[in-house]
């Protein structure tokens, strides 16, 4: 939230509002193409400004925000969070991707318990042969 400054790099911003833990992460994701600027492809240095707008891909889950404030330093959440305003669709999109993952994860069969030392050495046979 500096007021001296009215652009910053967008890896710093996306550090600063807790997008991604490190900067370097923030980095290579501008570099890998998981992060738009107003809908075109953006280096690492590329200057952030109020009103712009981000599109982020972590994974599944893709964020689309408006950019509210700007910070050069990481904050704590609920100041990170005043930084950005995600739009509706988005949050929808993303809770829905969620809610999925969840009940699908529900739905798995997994073992009662881990196998045993008997049972291990079957597995490796029957892997190996």
């Amino acid at each position: 939230m500096d007021s001296e400054k009215d652009s910053v790099r967008v890896d710093q911003w996306l550090w600063a509002a807790r997008f991604f833990k490190t900067r370097s992460m923030a980095q290579q994701a501008l570099r890998g193409g998981k992060v738009n600027l107003n809908n075109q492809r953006v280096k690492p240095a590329k200057e952030l400004r109020v009103d712009d707008q981000l599109i982020i891909t972590k994974g599944e889950m893709v964020y689309t925000v408006h950019v509210l404030g700007l910070s050069h330093k990481r904050l704590s959440p609920a100041l990170a969070q005043a930084l950005y305003q995600e739009t509706d669709e988005s949050r929808t999109e993303r809770e829905a991707k969620l809610e999925q993952r969840r009940l699908e994860k529900h739905h798995e069969t997994r073992p009662a318990s881990r196998p045993d030392k008997r049972q291990r050495r079957q597995i490796k046979a029957f892997k190996e042969g």
